[in-house]
């Protein structure tokens, strides 16, 4: 899950059309829907260059598989899956097995078994330490991979380091090829797997990291203007929910806020660079209209209705919108980022951006593991599903019906939709989407409350991220065919602790 701050990561790349035998007794190429292009990937340096264009993003602290299958006498990329490395080593047996027969249950459920795997660990030095002190220290964890490969008949061709800008082989100790001090990592974007990428319209986005600060709570003097906030409406916001007249009152008034911030966004001049975005989002939408909206979005039906912004042009400010508001959900409030992560995730991934989609929906789950909409979204995505059915219910429940998405949801979980369900009242519906039996409508709770004390400044939400330690999480795998390159699957169950 996350902690408000990781979560699974997928590329958004699309398919690269490539292909490459390796020397060195192993291939390893690339393929996409087509052959017309193919890059032929032939040492180590060439198979550590490829790992961003893997994943569609530079990985941070992190195991990564990538399976590989035979096809004319050549290795073929299939599926892909990553895992944050455990901080401690007792943890990283536990971490290997789940992260070799996650990839190879999911490949096999696709009707593709990998053949041979590659290894990578990345990871910067910590204080003192040196990349070749990293990739000692990680040795153990690549032998574990091994093992689990290797008891499932996989063998693991070739194994990388990747630390402080250089990487060092674990299967080849030919000073020749790779030396003890390792080899420098190329400046990026100048391989030939780069420029056909770049060829092909690709492109490798930053880390993780940079897309979760995006959604990340702020932490500077404006969060305490905003939690100040926050209480103020919620004194007297709360109640008006909890009425069942003031409740429809509240529910029209969040939707017609949200509809004139996004035209507002909407209009505003277009800025360089991704933090002066996001910094020109959060000048336009003021504190108490941020938490009139963060505390009203907290009823279900309301939430549902904000996700049918989800297609044309409503989708980019929406998403814009619900950023804006996940970094708003400070101090006691962050249990109540659930819905505007869950909002972006579901935006992202109706427009296509599986990466930003598993992120925002992670982050969701660890703000809130009992969230309900995220839980079914993220599973959704995560298998490869197709959107479509939601956005086709979301697209019916804007022309009358309300609990689109829920009902969605449950439908897809129980394998179609069901018949004769009966509506559900105010009082038996938690904020996180979650049906649950009450006591009387007197004790229930439409909205949330903030917690009763605030977490230390500079620390995460309640739970911990997919990379956050001491929390359950699962990998990150495609287990779809080979040229799949978006699409790290990721069950939103498993239990493995990440980094």
């Amino acid at each position: 899950m996350t902690n408000h701050s990781e979560t699974p990561g997928s590329s958004e790349n699309g398919d690269i059309s490539q292909a490459a035998p390796l020397d060195r007794a192993h291939r390893a190429p690339h393929e996409g829907p087509g052959d017309e292009h193919q890059v032929t990937l032939r040492t180590p340096a060439e198979l550590a260059d490829a790992l961003p264009y893997l994943l569609g993003y530079r990985p941070e602290d992190s195991i990564v598989l990538a399976a590989l299958r035979d096809r004319d006498g050549r290795g073929r990329f299939g599926g892909r899956a990553r895992l944050g490395i455990p901080a401690s080593p007792d943890d990283w047996a536990g971490a290997a097995g789940q992260l070799v027969h996650g990839l190879v249950t999911g490949s096999e459920r696709r009707g593709v078994r990998p053949e041979q795997m590659v290894a990578y660990l990345c990871q910067e030095p910590g204080r003192g330490e040196t990349g070749r002190d990293v990739m000692e220290r990680l040795r153990p964890l690549a032998q574990k991979l091994r093992i689990e490969c290797g008891a499932l008949d996989i063998p693991v061709v070739e194994a990388l380091c990747i630390s402080e800008g250089r990487f060092w082989s674990y299967c080849c100790d030919a000073e020749a090829c790779c030396p003890a001090e390792g080899l420098p990592m190329g400046p990026p974007g100048t391989s030939v797997l780069a420029a056909a990428a770049t060829y092909a319209g690709i492109q490798v986005r930053g880390s993780l990291s940079e897309l979760r600060v995006r959604m990340l709570p702020r932490e500077d003097a404006v969060a305490v203007e905003q939690a100040a906030a926050l209480d103020a409406t919620a004194a007297t916001l709360v109640s008006r929910i909890l009425d069942v007249d003031g409740r429809a009152e509240v529910a029209e008034e969040t939707l017609e806020s949200a509809e004139r911030i996004m035209r507002r966004l909407a209009e505003a001049p277009s800025v360089p660079g991704v933090p002066a975005e996001d910094q020109r989002d959060d000048r336009l939408l003021g504190h108490d209209e941020a938490a009139a909206l963060i505390l009203g979005l907290q009823d279900r039906t309301t939430r549902d209705r904000a996700a049918a912004w989800m297609e044309g042009d409503e989708a980019a400010p929406a998403l814009r919108l619900w950023r804006a508001l996940a970094r708003r959900c400070v101090g006691p409030y962050g249990e109540h980022a659930a819905a505007p992560l869950t909002l972006a995730g579901w935006v992202a991934w109706s427009a296509g951006d599986e990466l930003e989609a598993r992120e925002a929906l992670a982050m969701a789950l660890g703000a809130d593991p009992d969230y309900l909409f995220a839980r079914l979204l993220h599973q959704a995505c995560n298998e490869g599903l197709d959107p479509e059915s939601i956005r086709r219910c979301l697209r019916e429940g804007r022309e009358g019906g309300e609990g689109a998405a829920d009902a969605t949801a449950d439908d897809d979980a129980h394998g179609g939709p069901s018949t004769g369900r009966e509506p559900v009242r105010p009082s038996t519906v938690s904020a996180s989407g979650d049906r649950r039996r009450t006591r009387s409508p007197a004790t229930s709770r439409a909205v949330r409350r903030p917690r009763g004390r605030r977490p230390q400044a500079g620390r995460g939400r309640a739970g911990q991220s997919t990379g956050a330690k001491g929390v359950a999480s699962a990998p990150e795998t495609d287990g779809r065919g080979p040229g799949a390159v978006d699409g790290s699957h990721e069950s939103a169950t498993s239990p493995t602790s990440h980094t």
